[in-house]
């Protein structure tokens, strides 16, 4: 038997232990369903085109019989995706920061639902317990979307508190996603902790800190034209465009942030 190069055999281990990518994911119909719905609003919909929820949703396995957790879902533009869709056959869980203003603000947002977001609860974490009102091993999923700069941004001991709840809350076997705006690893790190954006490198320590384990990535929320470097972080960009009407035209042709999706799994026992 002819004995295989080095190069080769390293290559092969490397492919093996690497995430996988998956840059056209597929899926549930019920997801496409619900980024279809009419009820949506045309201010919602214009922004698919940087959020891309069906890949988004697709690539991280959301179904409509989960149990699935949002992290900080802010004004709903997910939650208005997920929580009707989970009304019949699943369950829709917004987790807040530890704030009452932000427990408050989510049950506001659920009974804005109605009757159509059916099952909808909202509580909050307790990243200095690590513990949440999430029972643990109770959630398929658990999503956040561009919260973990907050998080970062907010002490190292409160990200690292957000993971382990995440953690405990999820079934084994249950899945993490992360989008998040994409700090390059060339960057200086402490831009971190005050542009919005974090490194790639730093949200897996956390996860892999908590348990978890990378399975996948993908460049489906990616934004090449995005340098990282604005007078006001991140929030120069839109939807945010602090700086108003200076040079509004060039930063909404750049679109919103360039982002990196992360999926992880608590794994099986």
């Amino acid at each position: 038997m002819r004995p295989i190069p080095i190069a080769a055999s390293l290559a092969l281990i490397l492919a093996i232990a690497a995430p996988a990518r998956a840059e056209a994911p597929v899926a549930a119909p019920e997801v496409s369903a619900a980024v279809a719905d009419s009820q949506r609003s045309a201010a919602e919909r214009s922004r698919d085109q940087y959020r891309h929820p069906v890949e988004t949703l697709g690539f991280f396995g959301v179904r409509a019989d989960q149990t699935l957790v949002e992290f900080n879902p802010g004004g709903g533009w997910y939650s208005k995706i997920l929580a009707p869709m989970l009304a019949a056959k699943g369950h829709y869980i917004a987790l807040t920061e530890p704030d009452p203003k932000y427990l408050a603000s989510a049950n506001k947002l659920i009974a804005a639902g109605g009757p159509r977001w059916h099952g909808a609860v909202a509580v909050a974490l307790d990243p200095a317990s690590g513990s949440s009102g999430v029972p643990d091993g109770s959630a398929d999923v658990v999503l956040t979307f561009r919260n973990v700069h907050n998080l970062i941004m907010a002490g190292d001991a409160t990200a690292a508190g957000a993971f382990r709840a995440f953690y405990r809350m999820l079934k084994p076997g249950g899945v993490l996603g992360v989008v998040d705006h994409h700090l390059p690893e060339t960057m200086d790190s402490a831009l971190e902790r005050q542009s919005g954006y974090i490194k790639r490198s730093t949200v897996i320590r956390f996860a892999e800190a908590a348990g978890f384990r990378l399975v996948g990535e993908s460049a489906i929320n990616a934004n090449p034209a995005d340098t990282h470097a604005w007078p006001h972080g991140v929030w120069t960009l839109p939807p945010s465009l602090d700086l108003g009407e200076q040079d509004r035209a060039k930063y909404l042709a750049i679109g919103e942030s360039d982002r990196m999706t992360l999926k992880f799994v608590k794994p099986a026992m």
